[in-house]
């Protein structure tokens, strides 16, 4: 097979995903996990060419705005329902001429071949725009506001009113980066850094750059380190000492957190509500070699059989500190979503509550950047007939950095920090004795 097949096939599965994300509104994760289980047009794709494909689909959602807006500015006149392969087909090329650098005639050729036997009739259009954008980019490029074509309104207004606007700026600007890959190890630092072409963060994660097939890397298959935001591993940190003793980890897939409490030699429990997760979960573990007890449940009616000292609740939320690596949630997420979030996270508070033991420590975090997803959720349970109290975080447990510790004691990360990291927050609550 020569490179252009492989190529061909690489944006025709983009294009697949893509169409699930934006016409039918399902998130990437599980878009890309559909299209290569057998039979998707991912699952024949050799490693680099599956990575081309998501590269290409996460640049289209992460500057669609740009992207929609070059293409638009190339037409003569608006693209009708009928054009809308060509859409698709113009946004790979704009993602690829504008941002990735790949090679012009691979740009146009590859555009055009996609529109195949049946859309032939497409094929002049589509040519014609994609030369326009190959031609036109850097001019396109220097006028385009990239804040406000790519941002949602309602995120950005939310953003601003909660940190100010030249805070949102610094947000916005690091989510339309690529971000870097941070890597959790499993035991001591050794000689890994050098091994991964990895630079070691003040937050104990090794961060190397974006790119290349992650189960390649030294020391995937030996089990020696697992993906994780430098923000999603500091939770665990307000726990204290956990080795020998028992943490449940609610809502724990996909499961960082549990293999963070396992290789610290806590007995851990992980518990979440939707089975293939959880596998995913456990196929993880088990390549780390760490052991934790699984368990699937609804963790709104599920109860163990005894209290626990140690709990922490990685709640379901907007996820919109995670945008960098998530652009999808630029496209799918509203501000209804984020109110029904909201009442679904008093829920699992109070049912986690439920769980504690008298004097035991909870932590509740959400990888989200709206206020109403986590100070707010803390203020509303605390202003309530509530037997926790808040146990506020100190800089000196965050690896000495102040500009992670709120006014109240909590910490909440965000994406401009430390070169980049996910927007996190987490609050520390003692259960009355």
């Amino acid at each position: 097979m020569d490179m252009s097949d492989t190529g061909h096939r690489s944006r025709t599965a983009a294009t697949k995903v893509l169409h699930r994300v934006l016409e039918r509104g399902q998130m990437l994760d599980s878009a890309l996990a559909d299209e290569q289980e057998k039979g998707g047009r991912m699952a024949g794709l050799a490693p680099r060419d599956r990575a081309f494909a998501r590269l290409m689909v996460v640049t289209v959602l992460r500057r669609l705005g740009q992207i929609d807006d070059a293409i638009d500015r190339c037409l003569d006149r608006p693209l009708n329902k009928s054009a809308k392969p060509a859409r698709q087909a113009l946004r790979l090329a704009a993602a690829q001429t504008m941002f990735l650098g790949t090679p012009d005639h691979a740009v146009a050729d590859g555009a055009v071949r996609l529109m195949g036997p049946r859309l032939r009739h497409l094929n002049g259009l589509v040519n014609a725009v994609a030369r326009r954008l190959i031609r036109e980019k850097s001019a396109i490029l220097a006028v385009q506001d990239k804040i406000a074509l790519n941002c949602p309104g309602w995120l950005r207004d939310s953003w601003t009113k909660a940190y100010g606007d030249d805070v949102t700026m610094k947000m916005i600007e690091e989510m339309l980066s690529e971000p870097s890959l941070d890597l959790t190890l499993k035991g001591k630092v050794g000689d890994w850094a050098r091994k991964l072409d990895a630079e070691m963060l003040h937050t104990g994660s090794l961060r190397r750059p974006a790119g290349g097939v992650i189960q390649a890397l030294p020391g995937f298959e030996e089990g020696e380190w697992w993906v994780q935001d430098a923000a999603a591993a500091l939770p665990i940190r307000l726990m204290g000492e956990v080795a020998g003793r028992a943490v449940l980890d609610l809502c724990a897939a996909p499961g960082g957190k549990t293999a963070q409490l396992a290789a610290l030699g806590a007995r851990v429990t992980a518990v979440d509500n939707v089975p293939k997760r959880l596998a995913l979960l456990q196929a993880n573990l088990v390549r780390l070699g760490l052991r934790a007890e699984t368990v699937v449940a609804d963790i709104l009616t599920w109860r163990p059989s005894e209290l626990f000292e140690l709990i922490i609740l990685d709640a379901p939320c907007s996820a919109t500190g995670t945008i960098r690596r998530h652009p999808d949630i630029w496209r799918l997420r509203t501000a209804d979503q984020v109110a029904n979030a909201a009442e679904l996270q008093d829920q699992m508070l109070a049912a986690a509550i439920d769980m504690l033991a008298p004097g035991g420590t909870l932590i509740f975090c959400t990888c989200s950047l709206q206020p109403e997803e986590g100070e707010g959720r803390i203020e509303s349970l605390l202003a309530g007939d509530t037997p926790v109290r808040r146990a506020p975080i100190e800089a000196r447990e965050l690896f000495g950095l102040d500009e992670l510790i709120t006014g109240d004691g909590d910490m909440q990360t965000l994406p401009h920090y430390q070169g980049g990291m996910d927007g996190f927050f987490a609050s520390r609550l003692i259960r009355a004795v």
